[in-house]
């Protein structure tokens, strides 16, 4: 019998880490699967990313918008439980794929796991920083499969009671997508996006959910660091956490300058070619510790978010949220020069994900999740 599986995204970098994985279950003949579309893809203001989808030739998308007004992540998680157990009763699938640390994902693990449906997550067993830290080890603890990325992460879950025979480590989508030959060309990533600028830097700067009090403040430091500094930007938008608003009120000093392009949304296979190209990257996105330094990149690492990070790279340059340790940070960026760090593996991230969905044992993996003393 054919299995059904159910994707869950939420926001953009979610879907470009799922996509070449759902694109190898879609080039396959042994699975049916749909894709559960909620979050920023459905916002007009962060660039109704749904479309992305749809353009990566994916037809089966259930969308459901779990936006609230209030932008709580107690009640987007509400939410979103209500419309996604709506949805698997429907289409009922056999396993239930989630990414990461964002509520949409604990929201598709608690709901697997309470209606008996295997749950499979994603870059389980890494560090977040901040709040997220809580929801990636939640979304593991409720998962019954973990897809893990390197060793590091596998000994982490198995710290944290799981068992070794539900560990899959398959590398890296991420990486798949970094050194892919498919890629476009920076020419045509410009082109695509109108950026006129030879020489540019890329923003990716988002709110701190358990510090949002302090976002305008710090937004505000951060823009006025940018305009004082005389390098073009390629300034995407935060992630539709709560104080993201404050980012985008202080993002609208930038619209009277030439040396700004701003962006709700970019698509991840065009975002990785400009970010391949780019004198740095600053603000405090996991882009800036996970991709940019495998791409030789320099990063400037904003405050606190990135803090549970593995941060010792050369590449990354720490600074606090102060308009005069931001200009520094940026002169030192200038200055430096770095390495890549990654290089094109043998084997993808997408081929181990299917050899392990092809195994009869994976599907007979227990669902009743047991603990495992160390």
């Amino acid at each position: 019998m054919i299995k059904k599986i159910a994707f869950l995204t939420g926001t953009r970098a979610d879907f470009g880490k799922l996509k070449s994985l759902i694109q190898a279950i879609h080039d396959s003949t042994d699975f049916e699967y749909e894709i559960f579309a909620t979050g920023m893809h459905l916002l007009q203001q962060y660039g109704l990313t749904v479309i992305e989808i749809e353009k990566a030739g994916f037809q089966n998308i259930e969308r459901y918008s779990n936006y609230t007004t209030e932008a709580t992540m107690d009640l987007t998680l509400a939410k979103t439980i209500a419309g996604f157990s709506a949805y698997v009763k429907r289409f009922k699938p056999d396993l239930i794929i989630v990414h990461g640390d964002r509520v949409e994902a604990l929201a598709g693990a608690i709901v697997g796991s309470l209606n008996n449906i295997l749950v499979g997550h994603i870059e389980g067993g890494e560090l977040s920083g901040t709040v997220d830290e809580l929801i990636r080890h939640s979304v593991s603890k409720l998962s019954h499969i973990h897809f893990v990325s390197h060793e590091t992460a596998a000994k982490r879950l198995l710290q944290m009671g799981e068992l070794e025979s539900s560990i899959f480590n398959i590398g890296s989508a991420d990486l798949d997508v970094l050194f892919s030959d498919a890629l476009p060309n920076l020419e045509t990533a410009k082109a695509y996006y109108d950026i006129p600028f030879e020489n540019y830097a890329v923003v990716l700067f988002h709110s701190v959910t358990t510090a949002h009090t302090e976002t305008a403040k710090h937004a505000g430091d951060f823009v006025q660091a940018l305009l004082e500094d005389d390098q073009n930007y390629v300034v995407i938008y935060p992630n539709n956490d709560l104080g993201s608003s404050a980012i985008l009120e202080a993002y609208r000093k930038f619209e009277k300058h030439q040396r700004f392009r701003l962006f709700p949304s970019l698509r991840f296979e065009y975002f990785i070619s400009l970010l391949k190209n780019a004198a740095f990257l600053i603000g405090n996105s996991s882009a800036g510790i996970h991709e940019a330094p495998y791409l030789g990149i320099p990063t400037v690492n904003v405050g606190r978010r990135q803090e549970n990070r593995d941060l010792q790279t050369d590449s990354i340059i720490h600074v606090n949220n102060t308009k005069a340790a931001i200009l520094k940070g940026i002169a030192s960026a200038k200055a430096l020069k770095v390495k890549p760090k990654g290089t094109k593996s043998t084997k993808t991230a997408a081929s181990g994900f299917v050899e392990a969905l092809r195994t009869e044992a994976f599907w007979h993996i227990d669902h009743q999740k047991q603990f495992r003393d160390l």
